[in-house]
C-alpha cells in the first residue's frame, strides 16, 4: 500500500540530519527502519520547538500510524534535508508529512513518510480536542 503526501499542507520545519556509516545495512544503504527514525527525529525535534512535548501526567500528542515511501536510496556518506509538513486537522488528530533530500541535491525526493497525530489525556487514556494554539500551528 503506498500513501501520497497531500498538495494541501503547510511547512512547519526543517533540519538537517547526517547519514551515518552505521546507518546503512548490508546491502551499502541506508536501512529502512533508519528512515523511520529520521521521520520521528524531525516529529519530535518540531515538537519540542513549538512546546508540544508530551506530559505524562497531563497531555500532548501520540502517534497513531506511521508510513513512509521510499524512492531512492539513501547513502553514506551525505546529510539528509528533512522537512515537516501538517495537514488535516480534526477534531483530535492531525496529521504530519515528511520528506528526504540529500541536502547536496535539493529538491530531489528520496523518501517521504507520515503519521496520524492524536492529542491524548495521558492519566485519563482518552482522546481530547486538540488544543485552538495547536490547531492554529497544524492549519494549513
Amino acid at each position: 500500500m503506498k500513501f501520497e503526501i497531500p498538495e494541501h499542507k503547510k511547512l512547519v520545519f526543517e533540519m538537517r540530519i547526517p547519514i551515518r556509516w552505521g546507518d546503512m545495512d548490508a546491502m551499502g544503504h541506508v536501512n529502512n527502519a533508519t528512515y523511520f527514525r529520521y521521520l520521528e527525529t524531525i516529529r519530535v525535534d518540531w515538537m519540542r520547538s513549538i512546546g508540544a512535548q508530551p506530559q505524562a501526567d497531563g497531555h500532548g500528542p501520540v502517534i497513531v500510524n506511521a508510513f513512509c515511501n521510499f524512492y531512492k536510496q539513501l547513502e553514506y556518506p551525505g546529510e539528509v534535508l528533512m522537512k515537516m509538513y501538517t495537514s488535516d486537522p480534526g477534531r483530535t488528530t492531525f496529521e504530519t508529512w515528511g520528506t528526504m533530500e540529500l541536502v547536496d541535491k535539493p529538491g530531489v525526493i528520496y523518501a517521504a513518510g507520515g503519521a496520524t497525530t492524536i492529542w491524548v489525556d495521558f492519566p485519563n487514556q482518552k482522546a481530547l480536542d486538540l488544543p485552538d494554539w495547536m490547531r492554529e500551528i497544524v492549519t494549513p
